[in-house]
């Protein structure tokens, strides 16, 4: 009894605060509105709609686009932001590194700012007549629309790697200060150089930092949010529906249709779930 007594307070937070939510979404999911009366006015009763609001939400033209979207995003921006950090962590644990600990703190540094907040500056250099980055350019002859409908998704991209990449680095970094020194010394009286140490030594044995990180990474970027909110009002190429997470939101507090936000919201959650455990079970069998 005494291992359940110090078990039960996690236990219970976990079903008030995970278990509990999750389940209230389903369930919201499966519920529709049911108005009698002329015109709708004679009131309204909630009736289970099994999977209505699912299949409404996938024959939504606007919102299957944010799912592609945002898989788009995914593949390009995932891979990217794992080798930017693998590779700053390699650069700052080498022997030749100055200043490791001031640029490490440099690096994570972006971390510390809120999405909103880095959002709102970031969008400050993609504004023309306000960009310095996009005077610049102009002064060479380059005229470039960050916040263009072929260019913004990719723009939300610089701001998510810019702000992640500091702590994916920090993850890996320290996965490789906990290599022993004695494995580095026994790969250098065998003859690496240091391109063989990076690659036979130190990127097999950081292999779970990195797992970890693309997985985190992988359902960050499926939750895209801040960014395209806080930049829709400077650009016309973002709407309510420019990513699944803002169109659950619109549907639930502009068109107020909690229960098709519900369903939207858990088949976001579906394709995290898919996603992240398909690509550990593919690194699994990689492995094996």
């Amino acid at each position: 009894m005494v291992p359940w007594a110090f078990l039960a307070p996690f236990c219970v937070l976990f079903l008030l605060l995970f278990i509990a939510p999750i389940g209230y979404a389903v369930y919201q999911s499966m519920i529709r509105v049911e108005r009698t009366g002329p015109m709708g006015l004679g009131g309204a009763r909630e009736v289970f709609g099994g999977l209505e609001n699912y299949s409404r939400a996938l024959s939504d033209p606007a919102f299957v686009d944010s799912l592609g979207r945002v898989l788009l995003f995914a593949a390009v921006q995932v891979p990217l932001m794992i080798v930017l950090a693998t590779v700053l962590a390699l650069l700052l644990d080498s022997a030749s590194a100055r200043w490791p600990a001031m640029f490490r703190a440099m690096f994570f540094l972006p971390y510390g700012v809120p999405g909103v907040i880095a959002t709102i500056i970031w969008g400050f250099l993609y504004v023309p007549g306000v960009s310095p980055i996009l005077d610049a350019l102009s002064w060479l002859g380059l005229e470039v629309d960050l916040l263009g409908p072929s260019t913004v998704l990719w723009s939300i991209a610089n701001i998510v790697t810019w702000a992640f990449a500091g702590y994916n680095m920090l993850v890996i970094i320290a996965q490789l200060k906990a290599i022993p020194g004695e494995l580095y010394e026994a790969a250098i009286v065998d003859g690496a150089g240091p391109l063989r140490l990076v690659w036979h030594v130190k990127l097999p044995l950081v292999r779970p930092a990195i797992v970890l990180t693309t997985v985190f990474t992988i359902i960050g970027t499926l939750q895209l949010f801040a960014e395209p909110l806080v930049l829709k009002p400077l650009s016309t190429a973002i709407s309510f529906t420019y990513s699944p997470n803002l169109s659950a939101f619109n549907e639930a507090f502009n068109t107020n249709n909690q229960a098709l936000a519900a369903a939207e919201a858990v088949l976001l959650a579906l394709g995290a779930f898919v996603l992240s455990f398909g690509f550990l079970r593919l690194v699994g069998r990689g492995r094996r």
